[in-house]
């Protein structure tokens, strides 16, 4: 054991004791951050606007806070891209992330000096509720691999602007520099395939213990490796790889593939990122659920996901929530932030510590029928039929038809592409759909009422969603390929992928 796993197991007993602090008391926590955050927002453009000095209570912070997304919060947001000081938060923030938008183009996510180090805090935790938990400590006296944005910032009215993964790297600390990769060098290429492989050459023949990133992407650098490896599987190329770090969309797609090009199915830690705030992380290998950072700056609140879209909808913080319910999160944070819908969806399985999965996009859904499946639902309905036919899922998408060919039923149609596909496709299809009815009764209703016929799947070449990725400008980095939609936009411009119509 080295110098610096032998430091780190003490360092994460130390941690473990302000962590379980936190587990033991986080509605007193998030009282604490509400009060903290109205008190020193008071006096911001914003906080006079919405009358924060007479706020004493949750009750009438909801009163006078409507609940907005990017959108609705955007004139602010734009005043302090502007470069005007004391908007939403006192002064000017650290930095402006810059995110891609689905309906709001490119978005510019303020982060103050005060919500900076908590992104630090919690990815450094993470890791070290790890090493108390498991004793694996070897990692940290390896190669550490993060696969991110370009670390290269502009600025912006005197503030530093740039992908917030470009920004955390400006911030990893000093013990962590020397043994991460890739190099500033590498890691400023802006094409992502070129990227790629330069880490590709870059590590090949390093030590690499820990590595980083959002499944599909470090999918493509396995795969890269070992093609310059000759076709060898990564625990070959880096025998002392144990840990893989990973975030912004459900690895369970991605893990049959990934162990396979592994070579073992290797030690996990999932974390719920964003460029609003860190929001959860995994804090045990053996419980479920990611542990809700309730003292990290953010106050929650949550909306029932059914009423989400009503004028008035339900607002509750955390001590009102329910078990296995399904919430629109909302965020108020110590970057200035106040109602801010970030478009996922959670559910709490756990209140004793409040532990959350997250289970989808707010507006990704489909409802063009009343159904309103959601993307927690068409994952289950599909991997639980995969993991037991022996099926693996490179990656998949679903879509509404509802003007099918003249005499055919409106229906679902799912574009997947296929790591191994199922020797039975027309029986893999029916599987599917009748775990989907199982998971959603409106789904059911409209299949057993012959309003809807069973889905149909379009299987897809290889690589197919990288291709289309490569097509709209979004390969790599954060891009994530939307899991289901109730419009066609993606949907249509898979047709050239196409290889073969599967299903009932």
């Amino acid at each position: 054991m080295g110098f610096k796993a032998f430091l780190s197991k003490p360092f994460a007993a130390w941690a473990n004791i302000g962590i379980n602090k936190l587990r033991k008391n986080a509605v007193a926590l998030q009282q604490k951050t509400f009060d903290k955050l109205i008190a020193d927002a008071t006096n911001t453009a914003f906080g006079r606007e919405h009358n924060f000095r007479d706020i004493k209570s949750y009750s009438t912070f909801v009163k006078n806070v409507p609940v907005r997304d990017y959108e609705g919060l955007r004139p602010y947001i734009d005043r302090v891209v502007d470069g005007e000081a004391n908007v939403l938060w006192p002064g000017k923030p650290a930095y402006l992330a810059k995110t891609s938008g689905t309906t709001s183009g490119v978005k510019y996510i303020p982060i103050s000096k005060q919500s900076m180090p908590e992104h630090i805090k919690a990815a450094r935790n993470a890791l070290l509720c790890y090493i108390h938990q498991t004793g694996k400590a070897n990692f940290v006296d390896g190669s550490m691999i993060f696969l991110q944005g370009s670390p290269i910032l502009t600025e912006k009215h005197g503030i530093q602007t740039g992908r917030l993964s470009g920004i955390v790297a400006h911030h990893v600390p000093a013990y962590l520099q020397k043994n991460r990769k890739p190099s500033y060098k590498v890691n400023c290429i802006d094409d992502w395939e070129q990227k790629v492989d330069a880490i590709v050459d870059e590590t090949l023949h390093d030590d690499m213990r820990l590595i980083s990133g959002i499944p599909p992407w470090c999918q493509m650098y396995f795969d890269r490796l070992s093609a310059k490896a000759g076709g060898k599987k990564i625990k070959d190329i880096f025998p002392n790889f144990k840990l893989f770090v990973y975030g912004g969309v459900n690895y369970e797609p991605y893990r049959g593939r990934i162990e396979e090009s592994i070579g073992f199915a290797i030690d996990t830690i999932e974390t719920y990122p964003a460029s609003e705030g860190f929001i959860a992380y995994q804090d045990s290998q053996t419980e479920k659920g990611l542990l809700l950072m309730a003292d990290s700056g953010i106050y929650y609140e949550f909306i029932p996901v059914e009423e989400y879209f009503n004028e008035n909808p339900t607002r509750l913080n955390l001590a009102q929530i329910e078990l296995d319910k399904n919430y629109a999160l909302i965020l108020n944070t110590n970057a200035g932030l106040w109602g801010y819908s970030i478009g996922d969806t959670v559910k709490f399985i756990s209140k004793n510590p409040y532990k959350i999965m997250v289970t989808g996009r707010i507006k990704h859904f489909i409802s063009a029928f009343g159904e309103h499946v959601i993307g927690e639902e068409v994952e289950h309905a599909l991997l639980s039929v995969a993991r037991a036919e022996g099926v693996d899922i490179t990656e998949f998408t679903v879509a509404p038809q509802v003007n099918p060919p003249k005499g055919q039923l409106p229906y679902h149609e799912w574009f997947i592409e296929f790591g191994t596909a199922p020797k039975d496709m027309t029986a893999f299809a029916l599987k599917v759909d009748k775990a989907l009815q199982q998971k959603n009764i409106y789904y059911f209703d409209l299949i057993e009422g012959s309003i809807l016929q069973p889905l149909i799947i379009r299987s897809l070449k290889k690589d197919a969603f990288i291709d289309y990725m490569r097509s709209k400008g979004k390969l790599g980095g954060q891009n994530k390929v939307p899991r289901l939609a109730d419009d066609r936009k993606i949907a249509d411009e898979l047709g050239p992928f196409v290889i073969g119509a599967l299903g009932h």
